[in-house]
C-alpha cells in the first residue's frame, strides 16, 4: 500500500527568475551571504567567519536566504559553484539585488524571489521543499517523523 503524502504546510508564491522545478531539503540562512571571500566554491561551503552557517555546505540543498552582500564578485563566486558541481539545488532569495539576480542566472539553478510570505519565518533547515520557478511556487512540506 502506498502511503498518502502529507498535505503541504504552506504554499508561498513569488517570481521565478531562473526556471526549473526541484524537490529537496532546505538550508536556511538568517543572514546575507558574501560570495566574494564568504564561500568556498570548490566545496560549496560558507566560509565567512562571522556567518551563522560558517562551515556549512549548501551543495544539493535549497538555499533560503535574505540576499547577497559584498561586491559584484558575488555572482562570479556562485557561478564557480556550478562549474565545481557544488552549487545549491535551488535558491530562494527574499531581497533581490542585481548581484544576487546575476549570481542566480550564472549559477543556473531554479531561483524564486519576491515571496508573498517571508520564507525565513516559515521554513527551517531540514524542511522538504518543492520549488517550481516556472509557476512561481514554493511548497513547504511537513517534516516526516517516525517510520
Amino acid at each position: 500500500m502506498t502511503p498518502t503524502p502529507h498535505p503541504p504546510r504552506l504554499v508561498i508564491h513569488g517570481r521565478g527568475i531562473v526556471p526549473g522545478r526541484v524537490h529537496g531539503q532546505a538550508l536556511v540562512s538568517p543572514a546575507t551571504i558574501s560570495g566574494w571571500g564568504g564561500i568556498d566554491a570548490a566545496t560549496g561551503t560558507i566560509t565567512e567567519r562571522r556567518h551563522p552557517l560558517s562551515g556549512v555546505c549548501f551543495t544539493g540543498k535549497i538555499l533560503v536566504f535574505p540576499g547577497a552582500k559584498g561586491s559584484s564578485g558575488w555572482a562570479g563566486h556562485f557561478q564557480a559553484t556550478r562549474l565545481h558541481h557544488t552549487a545549491p539545488l535551488a535558491m530562494v532569495i527574499t531581497n533581490l539585488t542585481t548581484k544576487a539576480a546575476l549570481g542566480a542566472l550564472l549559477t543556473r539553478v531554479p531561483t524564486l524571489t519576491e515571496p508573498t510570505h517571508d520564507p525565513l519565518a516559515h521554513i527551517t533547515t531540514g524542511d522538504w521543499l518543492t520549488l517550481d520557478a516556472d509557476t512561481g511556487t514554493l511548497t513547504i512540506h511537513p517534516r516526516h517523523t517516525g517510520s
